[in-house]
């Protein structure tokens, strides 16, 4: 039965709690445990039922007790407090961009695109870290004042909710979101019809309405197409975080990067940045250079030149399988009547996607976001090097320490992730600065004031409400796969609140190594069945749909924990999310993350941990590569790589139960004549204090606007100042130097160096370059000087510059630079020429470098 019409009902609120509303649609309670309270306070149990959604509340909440709540005077005392504090958030000048970069930056405005957006468990539109990541920038950028909106798409079922059948097999369902009462709003016009989009697919157009979420000062536009006027296949383009196959995946990101373009357009945003968190959206990139061209009359390399100055791309994939791949036919198949439009053939148009010997024909989200971006960087520095070597044969002839792919470390907001009763001890011994500036190192010194007592205390209770919180939800996820009375007689007793508590916690992808701990599955029951030291494991974590070795992983923990000698030790907790995750990062002891070396982007579950003052153990690979030092944690081995992988994970199982058995156990068991284990404690306060003012996304935003953001814009200010003059002359200066350059030669280089010169030396290099049509503006020059490995290649170089000197006889360009010898050993020398243009970003243009030979 179809209704006739459809309309809105919204909250009846007494007049007295009208400032509820409010609170409701800005998802600042999100990281305000304040307004947390506020509507707990009106039903704990409904709050919980509604999944901590204060909408939904506030839709199912009886009209009696509303009433009840409007005379209460306590109540609407804290409502008018906390409403109020949000009115002095909203209209706060005392930002840090308003304070110290607005004078200089007062034009910029940043336009955020991702697939996925993990702000609260009530909007279930995230998968795992990136969203999560993606939902903690918007928030800090809130709170730093950062001009910046977000761009993403609206999911009628989200990413899937997990459950697991009687033999612990991963299952999965799709319940259905319910817009109208999500903490989200539709986009209305001024003749108050919603704002809408169409997006061209073959043969027909594709409309999709606007919503917006409001992250504390900063708006998440949100597309939808999950309207009549749209064919039901056309609905469905935003029905699964995720979901579907290729074909659908290229619908979404089309609706994502194009779709979410000519949203801004049609809400007059005109952003002078755009980041594109992964390569979900890169088709924002062509879209943009589609109406440039169009706008400002340019062609098709005069518009790139002008878009890529101001285009982020942040990868976060470390393996080239985690990459968007789309063939040909597809590409031909959605945008054959594109290509016209950008004025590129069918073969230029596909090479924006491929590396340069074409690879498989596939066209790469990533390499086009990467050829259509000035700026590219990866999410850890042990990422941004893996990264440069992933990508390195887009820059053919570049050493892979050069390519251009620079690197700015996660982080988490650490408002949102810190527990209610650490909160409060923070704010009671570093004051509120640790909230409003949480990256400032001088606040966290001050955490040695708390005394040890009430740290413990503290961390006793996080670690009692976890045990009492995974006893309910194993006795509820036993009770729906139909286990008997007595097993879920055994649920509400598994766990010990006083036992040493590890968590691990995170997706399932192989990789991650969920079942390492496993290797010895009786001398790990000996730790964990220790009756003086027990120890317990919660495990929690979602593998991807088609994954089914992540499945079987999920799997063989289940049966694990069936064993006798581990079924009160060992849980696994089903459908985990933001809010199970806080309390894991809460209140668990140890944090433990395995992965494979160089296949951990960043990885941000341990950052909330520490800021709570959990411990990590972990193998050196992602964030944890620059947060570990022996004083806040523990590694799993050095970061060593293994050529058979099986026997890397013997060795570091080895290690593992090692670090476990010899450290770890042993020093949380170590109490004084008071019951407190004073070292732990104090390795505890030292993880706070080292990682915590690091590892945060008020670092991580601020790090990007100084580093990304500012010098992006400025860029593009002056590439299109003047009727974009600048870019106008920088795209026809690469088209020059691109047809030129095969003429360039090095005719030939001489130094003074010779066999037995003592380290210190100077040598003078000398080089004859042929230009061809070019002149020395046009080129850079440079001696690269260094050790010679066994491969005979150099390494630990240095890089002088070299200046023209003048021209010889038969015109060739005379080149000359002195180098320093630091080293004694086997030392070589060799010479390097690059395009130059004073509007250029970066020298290493594909294609475009010469190398002495």
């Amino acid at each position: 039965m179809r209704p006739y019409r459809t309309f809105t009902v919204v909250p009846s609120l007494p007049p007295g709690l009208t400032p509820l509303s409010e609170l409701a649609y800005n998802l600042w309670w999100s990281w305000n445990l304040d307004v947390v309270d506020l509507f707990r306070r009106l039903d704990r149990d409904l709050w919980e039922e509604t999944g901590h959604n204060p909408v939904l509340l506030l839709g199912k909440i009886s009209q009696e007790r509303l009433e009840e709540m409007a005379h209460d005077e306590g109540f609407v005392a804290q409502m008018m407090r906390v409403y109020q504090g949000l009115n002095r958030y909203m209209s706060s000048g005392e930002t840090w961009f308003q304070k110290e970069r607005a004078a200089d930056h007062g034009d910029l405005q940043i336009a955020y695109f991702s697939a996925e957006y993990g702000i609260t468990e009530a909007m279930p539109m995230y998968s795992g870290g990136l969203g999560i990541l993606a939902g903690d920038h918007l928030k800090s950028a809130s709170d730093l004042g950062i001009p910046l909106v977000g761009v993403g798409l609206l999911y009628q079922k989200g990413y899937f909710r997990q459950y697991l059948n009687a033999d612990g097999w991963q299952q999965e369902s799709y319940p259905v979101n319910d817009f109208y009462n999500m903490p989200i709003q539709l986009v209305r016009g001024n003749d108050g019809a919603p704002v809408t989009v169409e997006v061209d697919y073959p043969g027909r157009k594709v409309v999709a309405q606007v919503w917006r979420a409001q992250v504390g000062r900063t708006p998440l536009y949100l597309l939808d197409t999950n309207l009549e006027v749209n064919r039901p296949e056309d609905q469905d383009i935003t029905d699964e975080l995720y979901g579907g196959d290729l074909d659908m995946r290229i619908r979404q990101e089309i609706l994502l990067g194009i779709g979410g373009m000519r949203a801004l357009k049609a809400l007059g945003i005109e952003a002078t940045v755009y980041h594109m968190n992964e390569g979900h959206s890169a088709f924002l990139a062509l879209e943009r250079v589609r109406m440039t061209m169009r706008e400002k009359g340019l062609s098709f390399p005069e518009a790139r030149e002008l878009v890529a100055a101001s285009n982020i791309f942040t990868t976060h994939t470390p393996v080239p399988a985690g990459i968007d791949l789309f063939p040909p036919h597809l590409m031909d198949y959605y945008f054959g009547s594109y290509y016209p439009q950008l004025g590129l053939s069918r073969e230029q148009f596909l090479q924006l996607g491929r590396p340069p010997d074409g690879g498989d024909g596939q066209f790469s989200m990533a390499i086009l976001a990467i050829r259509l971006a000035d700026t590219v960087n990866g999410v850890s520095r042990r990422h941004g090097q893996v990264a440069r070597e992933m990508w390195q044969n887009l820059w053919p002839g570049t050493p892979v320490n050069e390519v251009p792919i620079t690197s700015i470390t996660n982080g988490i907001h650490t408002r949102s992730w810190i527990s209610h009763d650490m909160a409060n001890l923070l704010l009671r011994y570093l004051g509120p600065r640790w909230i409003e500036r949480p990256e400032d190192q001088s606040v966290w010194e001050r955490i040695d004031r708390i005394p040890d007592e009430e740290l413990w205390r503290t961390f006793q209770q996080r670690r009692e409400r976890l045990v009492t919180v995974a006893r309910d939800r194993l006795e509820q996820q036993l009770a729906r796969a139909g286990a008997a009375p007595q097993e879920l007689a055994k649920a509400r007793e598994v766990l010990d609140p006083d036992a040493l508590t590890i968590g691990f916690a995170r997706r399932f992808a192989t990789y991650k190594r969920a079942l390492l701990l496993f290797s010895d599955p009786d001398r790990l029951a000996r730790m964990l069945n220790d009756p003086d030291k027990p120890v317990q494991i919660i495990f929690a974590g979602k593998a991807h749909p088609r994954d089914n070795p992540g499945k079987e992983y999920i799997r063989q923990i289940v049966h694990m924990s069936r064993r006798e000698d581990m079924s009160h030790r060992i849980v696994f907790l089903e459908d985990y999310d933001m809010a199970l995750a806080r309390y894991l990062v809460q209140g668990a002891d140890v944090w433990l993350n395995t992965p494979r070396q160089g296949l951990e982007a960043s990885g941000t579950s341990g950052m909330k941990a520490a800021a709570n003052g959990v411990l990590n153990v972990s193998t050196l690979d992602g964030w944890w590569c620059e947060g570990y030092s022996p004083e806040v944690g523990w590694s799993i081995g050095r970061g060593e790589t293994y050529d058979d992988p099986n026997y890397g994970d013997r060795v570091e199982a080895q290690a593992l139960y090692d670090i476990l058995e010899k450290d770890v156990i042993p020093l949380f068991y170590e109490r004084g004549s008071n019951g407190l284990p004073r070292r732990w404690i104090a390795k505890m306060k030292r993880s706070m204090r080292l990682i915590a003012p690091v590892f945060n996304t008020h670092r991580m935003v601020q790090q990007y606007a100084e580093e990304i953001y500012f010098p992006a814009a400025r860029h593009y200010q002056q590439l299109a100042a003047e009727e974009c003059k600048l870019a106008k002359e920088l795209a026809a200066w690469r088209l020059r130097v691109q047809r030129r350059w095969g003429e360039l030669r090095i005719v030939s280089v001489e130094a003074d160096a010779q066999d037995g010169i003592p380290v210190t030396a100077q040598v003078d290099v000398t080089a004859h370059i042929y230009l061809g049509a070019l002149g020395p503006e046009d080129v850079s020059v440079r001696a690269y000087a260094g050790s010679v490995n066994a491969e005979g290649e150099l390494e630990e170089y240095t890089v002088v510059p070299m200046v023209p000197i003048g021209q010889d006889e038969q015109g060739n360009h005379i080149y000359r630079g002195t180098i320093t010898l630091s080293k004694s050993g086997l030392q070589g020398y060799t010479v390097n020429v690059l395009p130059r243009h004073p509007s250029l970003k970066s020298p290493y243009i594909p294609g475009l470098t010469l190398w002495a030979s």
